[in-house]
């Protein structure tokens, strides 16, 4: 019997790693953003909290699309890491088309319209980039 194959260690297997990319993900988006996350979210900015849940659904999202068309851990850590590099270029995109006021400053300084743009852009976009995961 293959390891692999028993639905309890799978589940637990595909759980780690989607953890573990999880914070490196979001390390990623710490470093591009204007901002420092857990620290703004501490202070109780609501905008920042809901931008990084966006980007904490739209990493789940990809990662569920990715589990279920792989069946090796490697190919859906690479499907899924494929998708995060999409959903950051989505993000830059967002910052690109906004050129009236600067998208990080506006989210630091708790612009909730803004806040929740970014989250539903980012869970929207974990969709798109989702159903094209083989």
């Amino acid at each position: 019997m293959d390891f692999m194959s028993n639905a309890f260690i799978k589940t637990a297997a595909n759980y780690s790693v989607v953890v573990l990319c999880l914070v490196v993900f979001l390390a990623v988006f710490e470093l591009v953003t204007r901002y420092k996350n857990w620290v703004e979210i501490k202070k109780g900015n609501l905008s920042v909290a809901m931008a990084t849940g966006g980007k904490i659904f739209g990493i789940a999202n990809i990662f569920r699309y990715s589990i279920a068309q792989n069946d090796s851990i490697l190919m859906m850590i690479t499907w899924s890491a494929y998708g995060f590099i999409l959903l950051l270029i989505g993000y830059f995109i967002f910052e690109f088309l906004t050129p009236k006021f600067q998208i990080d400053k506006e989210i630091e300084n708790d612009n909730r319209a803004v806040g929740f743009i970014s989250m539903i852009i980012s869970i929207g976009l974990s969709f798109v980039i989702g159903e094209g995961i083989e």
